[in-house]
Order: structure tokens, then C-alpha cells, then sequence
């Protein structure tokens, strides 16, 4: 019997999921937000961050641009039909892409092709498993790439880098979390939170990894050592020295979350689900009879506000029994309301612009070399004008072709928005940006054959296009990942777009911005904020490299 209102529950779900960070998640923010101090350049990323937060619950906007690849975990009774459930759940994805909820992000790995609606071969992830309750359990966890691409997998024994030997034991265990964590550095939008898989095999250990992300964050391992273990983490990761986004500082870590399962003899695989801040996940539980949504399993956030909400937040509700076992909060809990968050972006605080010498500086573009040699890394630069959108496929597409507009003195972003079409042209839904260094291979080049003069994104790039900057006169200003609709806040038109062939994401779109704020990590005089603090990180690491665990 087909569920008459299955469809519209995942909807919402995955609208849910995309633009209104759980309670618990957002309590961790907050903790770490009052870890850091705010004149520092990770203070101001958390300053974004929280306002981001708001922005995104308030707008009913996507939280980042970034929607990731949609993975479901469905536990269902005996007897319910799965197949009508996925046609559901296939139309509910087409719609919230459609709506500007999800992101477009389905792409053929032979073609390039983008199908436009997150359908497609293995997209969206479906995990199906039946259960003795009377309820269906659908949880969701959107992703994102940058995040995904800092998910690691180690082989014991193996020699870690600073760590030296990690054996097939818990010591082993905590020198690969915690190598793992060092090798994110900013690029998987820290501070992040972590699912450790052990054993298994390779599939295997990564599933269980993920699964440890659908664990609420203020929960206590049920197994002592892996209680144990995951306070030692927390304790410890943060003494890297890594912090927000990579800038250095007190928090790099919000949680840690780790699962055991059998391996085979000749096997010890030790898996790392690397989450970014913008940890979106989130649960239903559902009435098999009519597919509405009976309550849901993780607390939902609106109304906690992130400058605010350190402690517990008291919620008065009567739960019926399965649901009070699974932990769930129901969709009527009433959850004290809070100061609501700024809707729009502010101007740059003064105590962080100020940070370690750093200054805040105006520029509009086109942009002369004499401005961009007078940037430091630190500088806090306020843009105004136009800017262009550039990812992989445009960096591969402008090695052996010219640009459709004169990038000479221009500014390339980083970024696949989220972009909606109505009787009135383009706009803007989500613009944070993205991972740089998978345009390293490309970006030195183009910047001397094109005379662009700034590139915006996060996590930094590499020594060639350090090279570059330096050579040419530029520098890399570093966004604050994750943060889509404060940057959408300061994008006022979209002027044109070209290469829509390419997909909405990595079309390359000119928008006209006003008051877009980016700190200086990599400047036109050969410094880098970024080789700084993994250099000093991994000193750091070094201190951890004697047993712990007997």
C-alpha cells in the first residue's frame, strides 16, 4: 500500500536537513565559538559561522551551497513497500532541487554531464534495512565534497607522519584519528566533527564511519575504551593548533564519534569520516499507515541561537516509548526561544580586522598590481564590483581556450552556487566557496595568462600558485567554507553566465558584489598562512607520538 504522504515527510526532511542545523550541533558551534578568541582571525570565521547559522534558518536557505550527495538510511518494517518508498523519496530530491533546497550535484563520471535534478546512477544513497519496530526510521546526511574528499582510510601497521608506528592496537587507533585530523587541516571546513569506523573491510569500515556521524554529538560511547578514546581526542586534537578553517588557533575539533566491528586476520582498517562545521544530518520517524512524520530524532535547531546556546537546552515533552529509546525529540518539543541571529552580513569587526597586525582594506575590481602588492597575509579585504565564478571544469577548460570577458585585474571565486531562475533573470541561492587546491594543477598558469589578480576559496593552494602570486602580483583570500548565505547576502546581481553546459555549479557566473569580506592566507610577497600553520601543526603532532593506551 503506497503512503499517500510519504512524499511531502522526505521533503521536508531534506529541507530540514539543509537549511536548519540540529540543536545539538549547534550547542557544539557555540562551545567551541567560546573556546576562541574573537580577535583573531578564527574569531572571525566563528563570528561568520554563527551568523551564517541564522541567516540560513531564517531565509530557509541552504546552510552551504554545498548539498552534497543525499544519503538516506531507512530502517522499515516487514511488510512495507520499499520500491514506492524510493520513487518517493526520487520525487521529493527532484523537487527540493527544483526549489533551491538541494544543490544540483548528481554528475556522470564518464560524461562530466550534470543531470540536473541529483538523479542518477548511485545518486541519491539509499540504505534500506528492516527492523521489528511498527515505525519507519529515515535519517538523512547531506554531505558535502570538500569535507568528503578529507575522509581518510589507514592500513595497520603503518608509519604516520610525526606519529611514527601506529600497531594493530588502540594506540594504533589514536595515532591515525588523530593523523587524520592533521591532515584535513582547513580544507574540510574545520572545525569539524569526525565518525571513526574500525575493522571491517575497506566498504565496510567507511559505512561505519558515516554511521558514526547519525550519533547525536552529546552522547557517551556505550563501549569504556571507545569512551575512553574519543574523550582523549577531543582533549587533545584541538593542541594542533590547526583551528577555523585552517587560520590556526584554539578549535579544529567540535566531535568525535567512534564504532568497532569484526575484520578479517590479514586485515585492520582504521576509517575516518571527516564532517565539516555545517554538519547537517537529521531523522524522521514516520507512520507507516499515511507517511506522515510522527516526530523527529535529532532536536531541531530553530531557535538556538549559536551566540547563546553553551549549555543544555531544557525541552518538556512526553515522548511515547519507542521514541524516548531512540533518543527523539518531537516535532512539537518546545524549545525556548533565543535573540534572533542578524539576517543580513555586518561589516568586518574592528577587534578582528585589527588581529595580529593585520588591517581591513576596500578594494573594487578591476584590481591594480600596486593594491594587491600592498596586501600582507592577515589583511582583511572588503570587495566590491564584479567577480567570476571558476571551478574544475572551467580551470581545465581555460588552459587551451580564451574567456568569454577580460579577466585582466579580475577576481576569480571559487564557488558552485546555488542559483535559482524566474521571470526576472538569475539569482542567487548559496555562494560559499569551495575547495582550492583541486585547481592547483591550473591556477599559476592562469593567472599569467590572464592577469587575474585575486582567487577566493578556502582551504589554500599549493607552492605553484604561491609561485604565481608572487611572480604575477596576487594573493589568495581565504572565505569563510560553509558560509553560503552570508556570501549570498553580498552578491546583488548576477550580470551574466557563460558555460552553462558545464552545470549550474560549475558554470562560470559573473555577479556583482558588494562588501564581500576574504582574509589575505596567501600573499604576492610568497607567504602563506596556510604552509605556516601545517608546518607548525605538525610540530605539534609530534607530541603525541609515545603510548597512551597500553
Amino acid at each position: 500500500m503506497k503512503m499517500q504522504n510519504f512524499e511531502e515527510s522526505i521533503y521536508n526532511l531534506i529541507v530540514e536537513t539543509s537549511t536548519n542545523l540540529p540543536g545539538d550541533v549547534r550547542r557544539a558551534v557555540a562551545k567551541g565559538r567560546a573556546l576562541e578568541d574573537r580577535a583573531t582571525r578564527s574569531g572571525l570565521a566563528l563570528t561568520t559561522i554563527a551568523k551564517n547559522i541564522g541567516m540560513a534558518e531564517l531565509q530557509v536557505s541552504p546552510i552551504c551551497q554545498d548539498t552534497g550527495m543525499p544519503t538516506f538510511i531507512i530502517h522499515t518494517p516487514v511488510g512495507v513497500n520499499q520500491m514506492e518508498m524510493k520513487k518517493d523519496i526520487h520525487s521529493a530530491v527532484i523537487r527540493a532541487t527544483k526549489n533551491g533546497k538541494l544543490r544540483p550535484n548528481s554528475v556522470d563520471s564518464l560524461t562530466g554531464e550534470n543531470s540536473g535534478d541529483n538523479l542518477g546512477a548511485g545518486t541519491p544513497v539509499i540504505h534500506f534495512e528492516q527492523w521489528e519496530e511498527e515505525n519507519i526510521d529515515v535519517r538523512l546526511i547531506l554531505k558535502g565534497g570538500g569535507c568528503e574528499n578529507k575522509n581518510i582510510q589507514y592500513s595497520l601497521p603503518a608509519e604516520l607522519e610525526g606519529l611514527g608506528k601506529a600497531g594493530r592496537d588502540l594506540d594504533g587507533i589514536r595515532k591515525c584519528i588523530l593523523h587524520a585530523v592533521y591532515q584535513a587541516q582547513g580544507q574540510g571546513c574545520s572545525a569539524g566533527f569526525i565518525g571513526v569506523g574500525i575493522g571491517g573491510d575497506r566498504t565496510t569500515g567507511y559505512e561505519l564511519a558515516k554511521k558514526q556521524l547519525f550519533r547525536k554529538v552529546e552522547d557517551t560511547n556505550p563501549v569504556e575504551d571507545l569512551a575512553k578514546l574519543e574523550d582523549y581526542i577531543m582533549q587533545n586534537a584541538n593542541k594542533l593548533g590547526i583551528g577555523t578553517m585552517g587560520f590556526g588557533g584554539e578549535v579544529t575539533l567540535l566531535g568525535c564519534k567512534v564504532g568497532v566491528m569484526n575484520r578479517l586476520p590479514a586485515s585492520f582498517f582504521v576509517s575516518v569520516a571527516y564532517n565539516c562545521w555545517a554538519f547537517r544530518r537529521q531523522g524522521i520517524l514516520v507512520e507507516p499507515a499515511t507517511g506522515e512524520i510522527r516526530d523527529w530524532l535529532y532536536e531541531r535547531g530553530t531557535g538556538i541561537s549559536v551566540e547563546d546556546a553553551v549549555g543544555p537546552v531544557p525541552v518538556s515533552v512526553t515522548a511515547h516509548p519507542a521514541a524516548a529509546e531512540a533518543g527523539v525529540i518531537p516535532g512539537d518539543a518546545v524549545i525556548p526561544a533565543a535573540p534572533a541571529i542578524a539576517a543580513a552580513a555586518g561589516a568586518v569587526e574592528p577587534a578582528a580586522a585589527a588581529a595580529e597586525g593585520s588591517r581591513e582594506v576596500r578594494l573594487t575590481t578591476p584590481v591594480s598590481e600596486e593594491d594587491i602588492r600592498s596586501l600582507r597575509v592577515g589583511d582583511v579585504v572588503i570587495l566590491s564590483g564584479e567577480m567570476h565564478t571558476g571551478r574544475d571544469a572551467l580551470h581545465k577548460y581555460l588552459m587551451d581556450h580564451d574567456t568569454p570577458v577580460d579577466l585582466n585585474g579580475a577576481v576569480i571565486y571559487h564557488c558552485g552556487p546555488v542559483m535559482l531562475k524566474d521571470d526576472e533573470g538569475w539569482h542567487v541561492k548559496a555562494a560559499g566557496p569551495t575547495t582550492s587546491i583541486r585547481e592547483e594543477p591550473y591556477q599559476g598558469d592562469i593567472i599569467k595568462k590572464f592577469g587575474i589578480r585575486a582567487v577566493i576559496g578556502k582551504g589554500g593552494m599549493g607552492p605553484k600558485t604561491l609561485k604565481a602570486l608572487q611572480e604575477h602580483g596576487g594573493v589568495y583570500l581565504n572565505a569563510i567554507g560553509g558560509a553560503a548565505q552570508y556570501y549570498a547576502e553580498c552578491i546583488k546581481r548576477v550580470n551574466a553566465v557563460d558555460f552553462m553546459e558545464f552545470g549550474i555549479p560549475e558554470a562560470m557566473w559573473h555577479l556583482q558584489v558588494e562588501g564581500f569580506a576574504a582574509i589575505v592566507t596567501m600573499d604576492s610577497h610568497g607567504n602563506s598562512l596556510h604552509a605556516d600553520v601545517e608546518k607548525d601543526s605538525a610540530a605539534k603532532l609530534a607530541q603525541f607520538r609515545e603510548p597512551v593506551f597500553k
